[in-house]
C-alpha cells in the first residue's frame, strides 16, 4: 500500500518529517476511515486510528516496520522489504541539476530541456506544458527523493521515442550521480486539461545486493510482480510482470494471481494512493483508495488456502496534511495472515517482510540478506 506511512521515524527530524503520521493525520481529515476489513485483522492495534477500533483479537500479526537505511522513496523503501539495504543516500538534486549534470541529460536525450527543479508532477505539465509544445523541449523535474523525472507530450515525443530517451538517460546517470530512478511521464490532453497516460516507466538503478526475492527466485520458485514493484528492482529476480498503472488494475490482477498461481511469490505495487493522492494532498480520494483496498483483502482473505502468506505494508509515508507534496520518513504498518499468526505484535525492520516471505517458501536462512522472519512455514498437506 504505497505511501501509507504508520507515523514518524525517530530520525525524522533529520528529514523534516518529525510530525508526519499519514494514515491518522489522514483519518482526522476525513472524519475517521472506514476500514472494516483492515480494522479486524489490527489495523487499529497499530497506530490510534479515528473510525478503526482497536481489534480485541486481532486477526492478524500486526505492527510497524522501520526502515535501517536512509531515503523515504519507493525504491528503497521496496528494496528494504526485500532485504536490500542501501549504506549511503541515493543522489537528490534539490535545486535542480546543475549545468554539468543538465548538459549531460540533455546531450544523451537529444533534446532541450525546460523546468529542472523540484516539481509536484501534475504542476511541472500544467505550468510547462505549453511551452513543451511550442518549443519541443522536455519537462525535466525531480523531488526530494532520488528521482529524474521527463513529461512529454505524446503529440510531440511518442511513448516510444520517451523511453528510449530516458534509456539513454539511464545510461549516463551513473557514479555519483546514479539516481534511484529515472521516470518517463507521457501526458496527452488540451492546455488547461493535461492528464497523464498510463504509459509510465521507470528505470531503476540496480539493487545495491541481493535480495530476498532472488533467493526465493533461485529455489526455482515463480516470482510475480504487480504493478512497478519489478521496475524497483530493475527486473532483477522477477520471473513474470503483470500491470498496474492503477489500483483497479493491480487489485483485478492480484486477485486473478490468487486464484490462479498454486505457490511462489506475489509482490504488489499499489500505486494510486502515493501518486494519485498522497502526492496532491486528496483526502478524500486517498480514504476511497484504502476503502477499495479493503473491499480486496476481505475477497483475498477467502482466497487463502492453508499454506498461504498474505502480508500487507508499505514502502514510506506521504502524509498529505503536511506542509509540501514529498514522501515522509515514517514507519510502515505491518499486517500478516498465516496460520499460527496469534494476533501478536511484531515491530522490526522493513527487511523482516522478505525475510518471511523467504522462509515460508522454504528457503534456507541467509544471514547476508538482512531481516529476521517472523512466521514458521506450516506444511499445507498437514492442515
Amino acid at each position: 500500500m504505497d505511501a501509507c506511512g504508520a507515523g514518524a521515524t525517530d530520525d525524522a527530524d533529520a528529514y523534516g518529517d518529525a510530525d508526519a503520521d499519514t494514515l491518522v493525520h489522514l483519518a482526522e481529515a476525513v472524519g475517521g476511515l472506514e476500514l472494516p476489513v483492515l480494522g479486524r485483522l489490527g489495523l487499529g492495534n497499530v497506530r490510534s486510528l479515528l473510525g478503526v477500533p482497536p481489534a480485541l483479537r486481532p486477526g492478524a500479526l500486526h505492527g510497524r516496520l522501520h526502515p535501517a537505511g536512509p531515503g523515504k522513496d519507493s525504491t528503497t523503501g521496496h528494496w528494504e522489504l526485500f532485504g536490500v539495504v542501501a549504506d549511503a543516500p541515493l543522489p537528490t538534486y534539490p535545486e535542480g541539476f546543475p549545468p554539468a549534470v543538465l548538459g549531460r541529460i540533455e546531450l544523451a536525450a537529444g533534446r532541450r530541456c525546460c523546468c529542472n527543479a523540484p516539481y509536484e508532477g501534475i504542476a511541472a505539465i500544467h505550468d510547462f506544458g505549453e511551452h513543451h509544445r511550442a518549443t519541443g523541449e522536455l519537462i525535466l523535474y525531480t523531488s526530494v527523493d532520488s528521482v529524474l523525472q521527463i513529461a512529454a507530450h505524446v503529440d510531440v515525443v511518442p511513448e516510444a521515442e520517451l523511453y528510449a530517451i530516458c534509456a539513454r538517460v539511464r545510461e549516463v546517470m551513473r557514479d555519483e550521480h546514479a539516481v534511484g530512478r529515472v521516470i518517463a511521464r507521457p501526458f496527452t490532453g488540451e492546455p488547461g486539461a493535461f492528464r497523464r497516460t498510463e504509459g509510465r516507466r521507470d528505470l531503476v538503478v540496480q539493487p545495491p545486493g541481493p535480495s530476498h526475492v532472488d533467493l526465493i527466485a533461485d529455489l526455482g520458485l515463480p516470482t510475480h510482480a504487480v504493478g512497478k514493484v519489478a521496475d524497483l528492482f530493475a527486473g532483477r529476480g522477477f520471473s513474470d510482470t503483470h500491470p498496474g498503472a492503477t489500483n483497479a488494475v493491480a487489485l483485478e490482477r492480484t486477485t486473478a494471481l490468487l486464484r490462479d498461481v498454486p505457490s511462489g511469490l506475489i509482490a504488489t505495487n499499489l500505486v494510486e494512493t502515493d501518486q494519485t493522492y498522497g502526492h496532491r494532498k486528496d483526502v478524500a480520494g486517498f480514504a476511497a483508495a484504502l476503502r477499495a483496498i479493503d473491499d480486496a483483502v476481505g475477497e483475498w482473505l477467502a482466497l487463502l488456502r492453508p499454506g498461504d502468506l498474505l502480508v500487507l505494508t508499505a514502502d514510506h509515508g506521504c502524509d498529505p496534511t503536511t506542509p509540501g507534496t514529498d514522501h515522509t520518513r515514517e514507519h510502515a504498518p505491518l499486517l500478516a495472515v498465516f496460520a499460527d499468526h496469534g494476533g501478536r505484535r511484531h515491530d522490526g525492520p522493513l527487511s523482516d517482510v522478505g525475510a518471511s516471505a523467504a522462509a515460508w517458501l522454504g528457503v534456507p536462512t541467509d544471514r547476508s540478506v538482512p531481516g529476521t522472519s517472523f512466521v514458521t512455514p506450516v506444511d499445507p498437506s498437514a492442515a
